[in-house]
């Protein structure tokens, strides 16, 4: 039976995992769960899931939080340090990083360091410290097995493949709910059209990355750590049915494509469940019904934030955890309608000038980054 530790476990990729697990009762026990403050939720899924270690992101969700369970024996621990002993010590062999943003980076380099096996749903961890992650996980002998689905499709195609004999990974994207809107209408964009992803159910922030498609462009420096691929060998494509969840193509034409239902339990339970495939709770795929598959270019001039992201991966450096730091503002903030959708990019394109390129040696280093960048943008606007 293999044990687990679900950081994010209130949230879209938590709650998916949490179904796995219910799924097969037999395989897994969940040893320590982690969410924000979603107290009723989080209480929930201990009755059911009997963790012996949970934590909240603030001490009077942990107060609140231990209220509720009373004497169930378990035990309760609040902020950063109670999210990073909640993966690197309540005796888990696999931890699933699911916390959104930029807060899941120490809980991820923690059980990393603890020799935890890494389930890695927090793209934002190799966006800001790819390679700080990458080389903690080799040094220690541990694989990281992508969730998000795109990854988990090129990590199925790529399987007992070398990466020399690849010529290009192809991410696809679903072109998300404005991929025919005019760009003049993006101004009258509102929260909750962005909301409204046509293919995938998922949390507000992903949602709205997706709209920006600025989630592309984080899955592409995601892609570049976790195969070892130059940025300007990962391309976008948009795939409007989000039926094909990513491709390979080899060096001599052949193109490997993994397909499946635009369902999260998917890749959630192949992680988990690697190098073995067992029966999932998610629908089967029928092309009969899907009927037809589509392929476009993503148009750039509407979704600037994809060049943004390559551009940011190109520099390197801190750059990537600027581009991190200042979506997360202006996601942040179009949710509050403090700004447009429109201004989501521009904001980005500021925040990369003016930030010099700097080295990254360390995650203090990273974390310095983003704090600066989130402060610098507080304070102008």
């Amino acid at each position: 039976m293999k044990r687990l530790a679900i950081l994010g476990s209130t949230g879209s990729i938590g709650t998916h995992t949490l179904d796995v697990v219910a799924s097969h009762p037999d395989q897994f026990e969940v040893t320590a769960l982690a969410a924000g403050n979603n107290v009723e939720l989080l209480q929930e899924q201990v009755r059911r899931f009997r963790p012996r270690f949970v934590a909240v992101a603030g001490e009077a969700a942990a107060r609140a939080l231990a209220r509720r369970l009373g004497s169930d024996g378990v035990e309760v621990g609040w902020g950063t340090d109670g999210v990073c002993c909640a993966g690197a010590d309540t005796g888990a062999d696999m931890v699933v990083s699911a916390i959104v943003g930029g807060a899941g980076l120490v809980p991820t380099m923690a059980a990393l360091r603890a020799g935890k096996g890494l389930a890695l749903a927090n793209k934002e961890t190799l966006v800001m410290a790819g390679e700080l992650v990458t080389g903690e996980a080799r040094a220690r002998g541990i694989r990281i097995l992508p969730v998000d689905s795109e990854h988990s499709a090129i990590f199925q195609c790529l399987e007992n493949q070398h990466t020399n004999k690849v010529l290009r990974l192809v991410l696809t994207a679903s072109g998300g709910p404005f991929r025919t809107l005019p760009r003049e209408a993006f101004s009258a964009i509102t929260p909750e059209d962005a909301l409204r992803h046509p293919t995938w159910a998922m949390g507000k922030k992903i949602t709205i990355d997706s709209a920006t498609l600025v989630n592309k462009g984080l899955e592409v420096i995601e892609a570049q750590w976790l195969f070892g691929m130059p940025v300007d060998r990962v391309d976008v494509i948009v795939h409007p049915q989000s039926v094909i969840h990513s491709m390979v193509e080899y060096v001599d034409g052949s193109v490997l494509a993994q397909l499946g239902v635009p369902d999260m339990r998917l890749p959630i339970q192949y992680a988990l469940t690697y190098p073995e495939r067992r029966a999932c709770p998610a629908a089967r795929l029928s092309l009969e019904a899907v009927g037809g598959l589509t392929f476009e270019a993503v148009d750039r001039r509407k979704f600037p934030c994809l060049d943004l992201a390559y551009e940011a991966a190109r520099g390197g450096g801190s750059w990537p955890a600027v581009l991190n730091a200042a979506n997360e503002v202006a996601v942040r903030w179009f949710l509050e309608r403090r700004v447009g959708f429109d201004e989501i990019p521009t904001i980005i394109r500021k925040a990369l000038d003016a930030n010099p390129h700097l080295a990254i040696r360390s995650v203090e280093d990273v974390l310095e980054v983003d704090r600066k960048v989130r402060e610098s943008l507080e304070r102008g606007k």
